[in-house]
């Protein structure tokens, strides 16, 4: 998503009324720039080759148990990063957003901002799962609303059981070392390592690899699987697609609302997508790997 290129109105008016100085704005378009510069040409962001490879659709069913077994891996211990996340809040607003994510996560259905119609309205866990905004606050906890247990009832579909998935030993170390670095940089106790971790891995989420993988899945799915629930990659595309139109106004909220180091920021967004990185660069690697045995084989 493109970086924003002027203030919002909100921030201009608090410039005009002088709430805000012109020199601060002055810092906030410098801080864009290094952005584009440094965190937006990231190569995950823009040249991500496992993800190019895997939505055309020349996968088998190795291809897409290696890739769901590494994929249930992050999905999983991605709940650490996102409690230390919760646990390092700088605000209570900002430990209750990452809380809305924790307990998503956990099985915690999305309650609609909205009230529901009659039409709306369903006993089924499934379809209620795919409610993509609202808030946990007040909602309804199901075993099964579990984004790890929505995974396991895809990796059912090619042969693998729940110990074949979502735990460290299940890692490559590549996976591992993404996972890691989530923790550490992701959920730093630090305010703008944690920001700038944030702000690079929301830009990486909403880069499309979401919409790559389910073109991917839904080739293998049309052609070997036809039984497999795509639903864990398409609510998480819809989401991300809902986050990426905040994410440049959450940017400037923060700046505005307090003094970031903008060096810690930038170093941290490029070290955690250094870090995604590596998780998809591993796969790669892991597939180039399979094929030539596989010209070795025949």
């Amino acid at each position: 998503m493109k970086a924003p290129e002027t203030i919002s109105e909100e921030i201009a008016a608090k410039v005009k009324r002088g709430e805000i100085p012109q020199s601060r704005v002055g810092e906030y378009h410098k801080l864009l720039e290094r952005i584009k510069k440094e965190i937006l040409p990231h190569e995950v962001i823009t040249n991500n080759k496992f993800c190019a490879w895997f939505k055309n659709g020349h996968i088998d069913r190795e291809d897409v148990r290696h890739f769901l077994v590494q994929f249930s891996v992050f999905s999983n211990l991605f709940i650490e990063a996102q409690l230390k996340k919760t646990i390092n809040a700088p605000t209570l607003e900002a430990m209750h957003a990452s809380k809305q994510i924790l307990m998503n996560e956990l099985g915690v259905v999305f309650k609609p901002t909205k009230k529901k119609t009659s039409e709306d309205v369903s006993a089924d866990v499934e379809k209620d799962i795919v409610q993509e905004e609202g808030t946990v606050d007040g909602g309804t906890f199901f075993f099964k609303a579990a984004h790890f247990e929505w995974m396991l009832r895809m990796t059912s579909h090619v042969g693998l059981t729940y110990n074949d998935v979502g735990k460290r030993r299940n890692g490559t170390k590549s996976t591992l070392f993404f996972c890691d670095e989530l923790c550490r940089i992701y959920g730093s106790e630090d305010t703008h390592v944690g920001l700038g971790a944030s702000f690079a891995v929301e830009n990486w989420a909403a880069a499309g690899f979401w919409k790559e993988l389910i073109s991917g899945l839904h080739a293998f799915k049309e052609r070997e699987c036809p039984q497999l629930p795509l639903a864990f990659f398409s609510w998480h595309d819809k989401v991300e697609d809902q986050h990426a139109a905040h994410t440049w106004d959450e940017l400037e909220e923060t700046f505005f609302s307090m003094d970031l180091d903008q060096e810690k920021f930038i170093q941290a967004g490029k070290e955690m997508l250094d870090g995604v990185n590596a998780f998809w660069k591993g796969l790669d690697e892991d597939r180039k790997r399979r094929d030539s045995q596989r010209k070795i084989a025949s």
